[in-house]
């Protein structure tokens, strides 16, 4: 599997594809949850993460996943609080401009990872509210982990 199957153009559609008319504790719940099950059903080595505004409203770490899981999801969803875009949109946003995030911003890397996996919650007429984060897979994979789910979350509330 490719490392960067993704566009630019391809990461902005699911972001707009994935907003929610609302965020409350149990859609936090509920969506962490969905992640766990997928996780278990996989025999994946994750950590799971759900926020809102910054408090963490679920956290979970499946048989595998270590603390160095902890900081990946700390790291990538520093990214997307920062920039409102999946981490995984704003590393090939940098690919796209011909350069590295890294290079592009100069971010302490022990604070910000643009890997794949953290993606905003974006509540419609809102905007970004908060990050749900999968550590522990390639990070492409951890990425569709996350699209999944929230795809599956939004089918559910229609």
């Amino acid at each position: 599997m490719s490392d960067q199957p993704y566009t630019m153009a391809d990461l902005a559609a699911e972001e707009q594809e994935l907003h929610l008319s609302s965020f409350t504790n149990d859609d936090a719940w509920a969506l962490g949850s969905a992640l766990v099950a997928a996780g278990r059903d996989q025999g994946a080595p994750i950590a799971v993460d759900v926020t809102r505004n910054r408090h963490q409203l679920f956290h979970a770490a499946l048989a595998g996943a270590t603390p160095d899981n902890d900081a990946w999801i700390r790291r990538k969803a520093a990214v997307v609080e920062r920039f409102g875009h999946s981490s995984l949109y704003v590393r090939q946003a940098s690919i796209e401009r011909g350069t590295t995030f890294e290079a592009e911003f100069g971010l302490d890397p022990d604070g910000y990872a643009a890997h794949g996996g953290a993606f905003p919650v974006l509540v419609r007429s809102v905007g970004p509210v908060g990050v749900v984060v999968v550590s522990g897979l390639p990070q492409v994979d951890d990425h569709r982990m996350v699209v999944a789910a929230l795809r599956a979350h939004l089918a559910a509330r229609i």
